[in-house]
């Protein structure tokens, strides 16, 4: 957790530590993939279809290294009243603290993959899901009612939010 000096009261959680790995490894398999990938296009129909093949799949390599980067340096934050919980530059979400209508204590699998939550931990199990006290509309009319996210110290994000507002976590 660490504080912006523009909001004496601004917080960040990192969750690079959290998300980060599982995204190395999709990096290493993607690399090894490109590499079979690339000998078997040029075996079967030449190097210019490999360069083709080659030049796609370098892309999705830097962009993989780009959202692993984000994860650092875009953190959920709490700044002037405003919960920001962002998943690298995947996704970001914003809610009023005073919109915040607790934390669970736990969670099942079937309360996750509910479509009324945003799971913002990727492939990851959540370490936070935070309730909201009514619906936020997301584009394509989708209404979330919570988000879960991997956070790499959710003490300090539960103490945070506890300090800031009156929840009733449950």
């Amino acid at each position: 957790m660490t504080f912006d000096s523009d909001d004496p009261l601004a917080m960040e959680f990192a969750y690079h530590r959290s998300l980060g790995p599982m995204i190395a490894v999709l990096l290493g398999i993607s690399l090894v993939e490109m590499l079979v990938v690339h000998l078997v296009v040029v075996a079967l129909l030449g190097w210019i279809a490999a360069i083709i093949v080659g030049v796609i799949g370098l892309a999705l390599v830097v962009a993989l290294v780009v959202l692993l980067r984000s994860f650092r340096r875009l953190p959920v934050t709490i700044s002037h009243g405003v919960l920001t919980m962002r998943a690298g530059m995947l996704k970001s979400i914003t809610v009023p603290v005073a919109q915040i209508g607790g934390l669970r204590g736990s969670w099942d699998a079937k309360a996750i993959k509910d479509r009324s939550v945003l799971n913002l931990a990727l492939a990851s199990w959540p370490s936070v899901v935070v309730d909201l006290r009514a619906p936020i509309l997301l584009r394509r009319g989708r209404a979330i009612q919570a988000i879960a996210h991997k956070l790499d110290n959710p003490a300090a994000f539960h103490a945070a939010i506890a300090a800031l507002s009156p929840c009733d976590g449950h």
